[in-house]
């Protein structure tokens, strides 16, 4: 007779809160909403693969959480008494990728899902409790390397943007590197894909994709919002960053449907931060991810639906209609739009920059990118918030961080909280007055080369990463130069667009945050003038729906013809 999966395996301890044990209380309120039923070993409570699954929450015996149910059958945890199951994928509606198998027989508590979601909304303090450990139990998934295969070379442009897809998206995911894993070979073989045919994905269900587009990974996975954008929507949201999540939040929670969409996931920059201590309410600071997260979940609450990932392309426009084509062929339609489509870091000018991007140079400091340069030498480059916390995250688990900055004063562009814990942690090294000026490394990235930006004097440090965190442009491409921007490409709203730019008011002024075209907003770092802080970013997002609201009740009346 075969044993069960997990005999031997002990359970799991907890860590972060992603594993807390329910009171009495709190599982007596659970079995209310649901039903207790017994349970055998082997018994299959959730598969991978499934789109959805019911909340269970252990009374007795054990659970056994698997990768590759019947074929690897790898142990991730086990999960004893008074213990419940499930991950974020659960609340935000993505494909399951890991399987409950019961080891010991007893009994569980199981819950349909939209009565976790009633939980969620209405108990706060369960809510807390499970949303907190979900979140701390998709960072430990993602340290443990489990969730689809993505089989690729590191060298390949479209591995490393399938990896960034996934990483932004803070999706676990298992990547095998066909330069050095033993058993990527045999992988493609058992799938009869040569590697030339390579990066293909296996999802938890098995299917298998063979170079996917952005979203036709997305779709497999089950990231965003089922289903196509509705014909016509009181507001689209464009971009999911800090502003583009907060306007979605308040909009949706306010009565207005609300169309969101982002070109690779949401959180936008402050989603890649590390550590965020300077935030309203979180006295001991929260990670980007996390924030995001929680937002996310929030929005999804009151009726937001999110298209991940969706480019926008182009927009075309007439008076209360806005149309924004998307780069997965589909169209969002709105009444009005606030553009959230924030900013990106600029990249350095010099040789091999591209030879390495991905594979040595970022732009974000995730755990992703952590995991990548663990016990290696990295370099940081830039002086602003984003630049210091990536550099207290890394130097963590790099073998040396080294911080550089043009100028002389860490404190120029950094807030004094992050200068302070900077110059107290003996593991970073400020380097003033330097630039990078050359790249070195056969494949992989070895070493940078610096110049004294006084006497130009030249040195080489030893770098298996470099993280770029300078200046920024904005994402306004797709806009076609249809509204007026200051001369850095940033939207002009409000009282600082030009009177040539007014003539669709007609003889009306924009309202504040409104760009030169009526029912077109502008909110975080994509406008002029912006502050470059997280909890600006939400205020201006909330604050544009109240203008929408006050645009959508009193639209201007249109030019009559002579």
């Amino acid at each position: 007779m075969q044993q069960p999966i997990g005999v031997g395996v002990e359970e799991i301890v907890d860590r972060d809160g992603a594993f807390p044990r329910l009171d009495e209380d709190q599982r007596a309120r659970l079995r209310e909403l649901g039903r207790v039923r017994t349970v055998e070993p082997g018994e299959v409570l959730f598969a991978a693969g499934d789109e959805s699954s019911d909340f269970f929450v252990i009374e007795s015996g054990a659970v056994a959480i698997v990768q590759g149910l019947g074929e690897e059958n790898r142990v991730i945890a086990l999960q004893g008494a008074h213990r419940f199951l499930g991950e974020l994928s659960l609340i935000i509606g993505q494909r399951l990728y890991l399987s409950g198998v019961v080891r010991d027989p007893g009994e569980v508590i199981q819950i349909p899902l939209d009565k976790l979601r009633e939980i969620v909304d209405e108990d706060k303090a369960l809510s807390d409790l499970i949303l907190g450990a979900f979140i701390a139990r998709r960072s430990i998934l993602i340290d443990v390397g489990t969730g689809i295969k993505l089989i690729g070379s590191r060298f390949s442009p479209d591995s490393r943007r399938l990896r960034e897809l996934l990483a932004r998206n803070r999706m676990p995911y298992q990547w095998i590197d066909l330069e050095d894993d033993e058993d990527a070979d045999a992988l493609l073989s058992g799938l009869a894909i040569e590697p030339d045919e390579t990066p293909v994905a296996v999802t938890g269900g098995g299917e298998v994709l063979r170079n996917p587009s952005n979203a036709e990974l997305g779709r497999a996975i089950g990231l965003g919002s089922a289903g196509s954008p509705p014909p016509l929507c009181d507001v689209v949201v464009v971009g999911a960053g800090p502003a583009g999540l907060a306007a979605a939040l308040y909009a949706a929670s306010e009565g207005l449907d609300v169309q969101g969409v982002d070109a690779i996931a949401s959180g936008g920059q402050a989603g890649t931060s590390a550590r965020i201590e300077n935030y309203l309410g979180f006295p001991a600071g929260v990670s980007g991810g996390e924030l995001t997260q929680r937002a996310t979940v929030q929005a999804a609450k009151f009726g937001a639906r999110l298209n991940v990932p969706a480019a926008a392309v182009a927009l075309k426009s007439e008076p209360g209609r806005h149309e924004i084509q998307l780069s997965n062929g589909e169209t969002a339609t709105g009444r009005s739009v606030i553009v959230a489509t924030g900013a990106q870091y600029r990249r350095l000018d010099i040789p091999r920059l591209e030879e390495f991007e991905g594979g040595g140079v970022y732009y974000a400091a995730t755990q992703a990118e952590a995991q990548l340069c663990a016990g290696d030498p990295v370099v940081i480059v830039g002086g602003g918030n984003s630049a210091g916390q990536a550099a207290m995250f890394l130097a963590r688990r790099a073998a040396q961080c080294r911080l550089l900055i043009r100028g002389g004063d860490l404190g120029k562009s950094m807030s004094r909280y992050l200068v302070d814990q900077i110059e107290r942690n003996d593991s970073i090294e400020v380097v003033r007055h330097a630039k990078v000026v050359e790249l070195d490394g056969e494949r992989d990235l070895e070493m940078v080369t610096i110049a004294d930006a006084r006497s130009g004097a030249r040195s080489q440090l030893p770098a298996r990463a470099l993280f770029v965190f300078i200046g920024a442009s904005p994402h306004t491409e797709w806009l076609q130069s249809q509204l007026a921007t200051d001369r850095a490409g940033f939207l002009l709203t409000g009282r600082d667009i030009p009177d040539n730019h007014l003539v669709e008011f007609n003889g009306d002024l924009p309202l504040f945050l409104e760009t030169s075209r009526p029912g077109i907003f502008a909110v975080g770092d994509v406008h002029s003038g912006s502050i470059k802080r997280v909890a600006s970013a939400v205020g201006e997002g909330s604050m544009a729906v109240r203008l929408i609201h006050q645009r959508l009740a009193a639209p201007l009346a249109r030019p009559t013809k002579g």
